[in-house]
């Protein structure tokens, strides 16, 4: 074999190859989500990777646009572009095709996603992406049934450690309107927030006071919902906080357990959701497992009242892959050359992986620990030996 040339495994910034085990056990993980999903009723679908860009970025698409790559379509002469997000394309079937299914419809989904660029957390742009959405209802019981499905999933994968925040990235823009705060002092302000910098935001004329008190209300879910409770708050803002409230006792009913935090004020991340948002986080992982929440089906990035109302998550294959435990890899099993093949079926049906030799060799034992096997067949003998 000639020589591998080093300069041809370099691959571009934010991509990787995924070399085993770790192929198979991403793969074993999503088919588990994906498992869950469907025991709660949600059926899988299977968006193409690329669509047409007036489709792909039509409504909550456009918060994705600067994150797509595109290209043009040598068959129709029309722009493409490689999805970025697969909630853009769930929503896309629930507008299109399955705007007649009953309703609420319930899915689920699993694929890679490309992105412009990586996040400083993550770097990665080429992402294996599972989740679900719930569409055609406005219930607080809506919220919960996700948040709960996306605990649970990560349960059955075996993650510790979960913890779940909720945001309102709803709030704040609300609070802007209601009291006429300008475009140049909404930039300033929403900067002022993200770094929690008290001494702008306090000094802000009219919204000062309330955005400072709504700073310290962060924390563990149910002492942030007293608080809010006793802020007083535009009218325009009662239905979101009404939402985090109904929410948090759904799922603090359903999971006693679980770790639940309230940060009203984070909006990064959340760019097309229209309400209640939240953030999935297992302790020592370096990057969140997945994020969710409240958005419009065929409305815009912040229309609150136009489009169909939606909430779902997204899980990121590669954030549970590192936080997930590492399972014990089925044994594996050297088959000498000319084995029969009735015995070699037996032991697959009893969940050894066999590797067959292609040719004789002259210690099997050798050639089985070359080639990663714990075991090998004997002749004579339907039942492998340890090679130690």
């Amino acid at each position: 074999m000639d020589a591998f040339l080093p300069e041809l495994a370099l691959l571009p910034a934010g991509l990787h190859d995924l070399l085993p085990p770790d192929a198979e056990r991403e793969a074993a993980l999503v088919e588990h989500a994906m498992g869950v999903f469907r025991a709660y009723g949600y059926e899988r679908v299977k968006p193409p990777l690329v669509e047409f860009e007036e489709s792909l970025l039509t409504g909550v698409g456009k918060s994705w646009a600067l994150q797509t790559f595109r290209m043009m379509d040598p068959d129709s002469q029309r722009m493409m572009g490689v999805r970025a997000d697969m909630t853009l394309q769930v929503a896309r079937l629930a507008a299109t095709r399955l705007a007649k299914a009953p309703r609420p419809l319930r899915l689920s989904y699993s694929g890679e996603v490309l992105r412009v660029g990586g996040e400083q957390l993550s770097p990665e742009r080429q992402l294996r992406q599972i989740g679900c959405e719930l569409i055609g209802s406005l219930e607080a019981a809506a919220d919960a049934e996700i948040i709960l499905l996306a605990y649970s999933a990560l349960t059955e994968l075996g993650v510790t450690g979960l913890s779940i925040d909720l945001n309102l990235p709803t709030l704040v823009p609300l609070i802007f309107t209601a009291y006429g705060v300008s475009r140049e002092d909404e930039r300033s302000l929403a900067a002022a927030l993200a770094h929690r910098d008290t001494t702008i935001v306090g000094a802000a004329p009219k919204v000062g006071p309330l955005l400072t008190q709504l700073l310290n209300v962060a924390g563990p879910a149910e002492s942030a919902v007293e608080k809010l409770a006793r802020i007083a708050l535009p009218a325009e803002a009662e239905p979101t906080r009404a939402r985090l409230t109904d929410t948090v006792r759904l799922v603090r009913q359903a999971a006693p357990g679980l770790k639940l935090t309230v940060d009203p004020l984070e909006r990064q991340g959340f760019e097309y959701q229209t309400g209640l948002s939240f953030t999935l986080f297992a302790r020592g992982a370096r990057r969140e497992l997945g994020r969710g929440g409240r958005y419009r089906v065929g409305g815009e990035p912040g229309a609150e009242l136009r489009g169909e109302p939606a909430v779902g998550f997204s899980l990121f294959a590669d954030a549970i892959l590192k936080a997930a435990p590492v399972k014990p890899a089925a044994p594996r099993v050297y088959l000498p050359f000319g084995a029969q093949a009735e015995i070699a079926q037996a032991l697959r049906a009893k969940n050894m992986i066999t590797v067959s030799g292609l040719a004789p060799v002259a210690d099997a034992a050798h050639e089985a620990r070359r080639l990663g096997c714990q075991y090998v067949l004997t002749a004579g003998s339907p039942e492998p030996v340890a090679v130690g």
